[in-house]
């Protein structure tokens, strides 16, 4: 086991996007396709069990499911891959438009747009838009994956390490809100986004017409703070997308559904000081509604995490990682349950998960 030395007494840190959970109903599949494709090639945990804490999302009922951890040491958050195996998941009523309540869909960064807007293109997906520029002269491209989840690649200049793959991580989402000042406070005051990237009113094409263009209100934040302990290195700077649908009433995407479901089911962070967060969210009004208390155990990996509602019902979760797999063969794991928050961890330890790497299907 690798320590580290004992940390002082600090505020809750959030310290980045740690992943964005996908329902699916194949998690091979999905792992296969994302590793492949868009380089999300480190496995760093499987492990099947009963989701004992979720019921209020499953409608009282504990659901069995499969869920995989996938990183992109390119930099950014990974993605947690969750399938149920005790039902059936359901898709969405209705197709997911833009602006509808939840996550729309998540943001990828590359360096080279020109070179992933081809290398995507070659794979005849069922949905990609043109590169555009925004107001802020950054480029983007929106595609839809296999399995109808939509994915923005955004072009950023960040890197944590060289891969083949000239698409990184996860740098962000774009939620679909029904009023943006309340999101606005809830993402400030709660996690941190009080840096305002831009604020217009768009049009924006919806995926389900290519003739058809939506009405928005369009908020872009980024989180206040530069600098982060842990892994705050390897997830890097991020982003999120507020929409508000300005020419329609639009659905609750998780709507008579189950958390776990086919789509984008939360966003992530990787926070220390869950205690001290739990007072402040609820000092906030954004009180709890999952917490596994104490410490939860998935088999490779422990920590302790938590979820809370945005005013939307959006599913934000915490994780506390206590335990990170680095050599099992060896028995090697990385404690950072005693570290010092707000010191990131060295680039050589994480590149070590790259031990987890995946070369080919499995």
């Amino acid at each position: 086991m690798i320590n580290s030395s004992k940390r002082p007494i600090t505020p809750d840190i959030i310290n980045g996007i740690q992943q964005v959970g996908i329902g699916v109903s194949d998690t091979k599949a999905v792992f296969n396709w994302y590793r492949k494709h868009l380089g999300f090639d480190i496995l760093l945990f499987k492990d099947e069990a009963p989701a004992t804490l979720m019921t209020k999302y499953t409608q009282d009922e504990v659901c069995h499911r499969n869920a995989y951890l996938s990183l992109n040491l390119h930099g950014g958050g990974g993605l947690e891959i969750w399938q149920f195996t005790s039902r059936i998941p359901e898709k969405p009523k209705t197709p997911v438009i833009l602006g509808d309540l939840g996550i729309n869909a998540m943001k990828l960064r590359t360096m080279n747009i020109a070179t992933s807007f081809e290398a995507l293109e070659k794979l005849n997906l069922p949905y990609q838009t043109d590169i555009v520029t925004n107001t802020l002269g950054i480029s983007s491209f929106y595609f839809q994956d296999p399995w109808d989840n939509l994915v923005e690649v955004v072009e950023d200049g960040y890197r944590f390490a060289r891969t083949k793959q000239r698409i990184g991580g996860v740098m962000g989402v774009v939620i679909g809100v029904s009023h943006i000042p309340d999101s606005i406070r809830f993402y400030k005051e709660l996690l941190g986004y009080g840096n305002v990237l831009s604020e217009e009113t768009v049009k924006l094409p919806l995926h389900t017409n290519r003739q058809k263009f939506g009405l928005y209100r369009k908020v872009v934040l980024q989180h206040s703070r530069p600098n982060f302990g842990g892994f705050g290195a390897l997830l890097g700077p991020t982003q999120i997308e507020l929409l508000q649908a300005l020419d329609r009433d639009p659905v609750t995407i998780f709507e008579n559904r189950l958390w776990g479901d086919l789509g984008y089911i939360h966003l992530c962070f990787d926070i220390h000081g869950m205690e001290k967060l739990r007072q402040r969210a609820a000092n906030l009004n954004y009180p709890f509604t999952v917490d596994s208390a104490n410490s939860f155990d998935m088999g490779d990996a422990a920590g302790h995490f938590s979820y809370v509602e945005d005013p939307d019902g959006t599913l934000i979760e915490f994780v506390e990682t206590h335990k990170v797999p680095i050599y099992k063969p060896l028995g090697l794991y990385l404690n950072l349950k005693n570290r010092n928050p707000t010191k990131p961890l060295p680039k050589w330890v994480v590149k070590t998960l790259g031990f987890h790497r995946i070369s080919k299907d499995i």
